[in-house]
């Protein structure tokens, strides 16, 4: 099961807290946002659509626990989300979960258990988050979409389906053979690798002139790899 590429928003009033958690998450493969107080966390949400919610239970202008509810109530979102606190009563962890939260941990936490924490979660909650993102680059295999911080991209179905599969498999290399058979079934008529050289080429240019950024790089002798920025 595919869990990095996941965006995270993290939620948080403490500069220092909020930061020591950015590091581990994004050390552990995945994308993060920040917002420092409820409000804030509201526009972002609906900004970047994320695929997980880290959030502080005592936020300024909104509760975690508010911000909870309006994500679950208004937004009809079932994004997982963590809740962070330093409160340690039974009531107060039983109406964070009332509120919609997946799972609860109290200060000071372990930045190391936590980012545990939220894998525990993705592995029971994969599916309630439909995209995969990495540095900016978002794909929605299931809508057909693909957009660099929001630029739309406008793909092939070749080329979607070749983005689809690096992104599945990120910082590994891919050979020809295994692309070939992503885009051809087996029964189709053989093609050459030159096909695939030509497919890369174009899903190449495409990302670096909306990032700047290949994303995609030639191993020689091997194949390609889809880089992680």
């Amino acid at each position: 099961m595919e869990l990095k590429g996941k965006s995270i928003l993290i939620v948080e009033d403490d500069p220092n807290i909020r930061n020591l958690i950015k590091i581990y998450l994004e050390n552990s493969g995945y994308e993060t946002y920040e917002a420092s107080d409820g409000s804030e966390a509201m526009d972002t949400f609906l900004k970047i659509d994320p695929c997980f919610l880290v959030v502080d239970l005592m936020l300024p202008s909104v509760s975690g626990e508010e911000l909870t509810e309006w994500i679950r109530k208004e937004q009809k979102s079932e994004i997982p989300i963590i809740m962070v606190t330093a409160k340690t009563a039974e009531q107060d962890r039983i109406s964070g979960l009332k509120a919609g939260a997946d799972d609860y941990v109290t200060k000071p936490f372990s930045p190391a258990e936590l980012v545990a924490r939220v894998e525990a979660v993705l592995r029971r909650t994969a599916h309630r988050c439909n995209k995969i993102s990495f540095n900016g680059l978002t794909l929605k295999p299931f809508k057909g979409e693909a957009n660099f911080s929001g630029e739309k991209l406008s793909l092939t179905p070749h080329e979607f389906r070749l983005l689809y599969m690096f992104m599945r498999h990120s910082n590994q290399v891919l050979t020809r053979e295994q692309l070939l058979n992503e885009l051809y079934p087996k029964q189709e008529k053989a093609v050459v690798d030159r096909t695939i050289d030509v497919h890369v080429a174009n899903l190449r240019e495409k990302l670096r002139k909306v990032s700047g950024k290949p994303f995609i790089t030639t191993v020689r002798g091997m194949g390609y790899q889809f880089v992680a920025y």
